[in-house]
């Protein structure tokens, strides 16, 4: 399959991608904004693609150790080569592995942050993408939402948190699974195509063993409302210019 070398401003990265299959979005990057991690925390990504939300939560945080799962083969030996384009051996791995069967990859208990761009999308709901990549990348077609909470429930420390992009129409359905595997929503941010749209998507952080109480934080809007409609808000603009870190309490 041919790759293309993209480069990323944030954290100066340089990332192999599939010319016509999987390529990542704008979704990974806010999701890096969004988490706040701890110094030395330990990190694991489920579903981790080409390797980019390790990689950036390695290059902007004090995080000592970020592990990216990823199920698909050539996905998971991509996402290899970049840890090593990058230099990042040294605190950015990957594991190929099913999350289903987490219990097989790792043991319990062992992480402090569980980020995730899950497939949003039922298999039985749009159209399927032709490239097994894409198809995978967006459909349920090896696990769905439920799955992914259970195997961050599992990886997760007591008082860990989880953060996840997800549709905004299925935000209840994540709810009641992170409730479900004691989770407990304490961040909500929505992210809206402008202002006077309706969100599409959702930011989330969880925390396992966390008290009730969630904190709904403003909107998130990506373009201006301009007559092109595609130019980036300022917000949007400073999540690729500013290298500043993500280190902090995650309260």
């Amino acid at each position: 399959m041919k790759e293309t070398l993209d480069n990323l401003s944030i954290g100066h990265l340089q990332l192999l991608q599939s010319e016509n299959g999987y390529r990542y979005s704008l979704d990974p990057i806010l999701l890096a904004r969004f988490v706040k991690v701890k110094k030395g925390a330990r990190i694991v990504d489920l579903g981790t693609g080409c390797g980019i939300l390790p990689l950036l939560l390695a290059r902007l945080s004090d995080a000592v150790d970020c592990v990216g799962i990823e199920l698909q083969s050539e996905l998971a030996d991509r996402a290899v080569r970049n840890v090593e384009l990058n230099s990042l051996q040294d605190r950015v791995s990957i594991r190929q592995g099913d999350i289903r069967n987490i219990q097989d990859i790792f043991p319990a208990s062992c992480f402090d942050l569980i980020v995730s761009n899950p497939p949003y999308r039922r298999f039985d709901s749009g159209r399927i993408a032709p490239n097994d990549e894409r198809a995978a990348a967006r459909h349920e077609l090896a696990g769905g939402v439920a799955d992914f909470v259970a195997a961050a429930s599992w990886l997760l420390k007591n008082g860990g948190n989880f953060c996840v992009i997800y549709l905004a129409e299925r935000l209840p359905e994540l709810i009641a699974a992170m409730i479900a595997r004691g989770i407990e929503p304490k961040r909500l941010r929505m992210i809206h195509p402008r202002q006077g749209a309706a969100a599409r998507m959702a930011l989330l952080e969880g925390r396992k063993g966390g008290r009730p109480g969630l904190q709904v934080e403003k909107p998130l809007y990506i373009y201006k409302n301009t007559t092109a409609g595609r130019d980036y808000t300022e917000e949007v603009l400073q999540m690729y210019e500013d290298p500043g870190s993500l280190s902090g309490d995650a309260d």
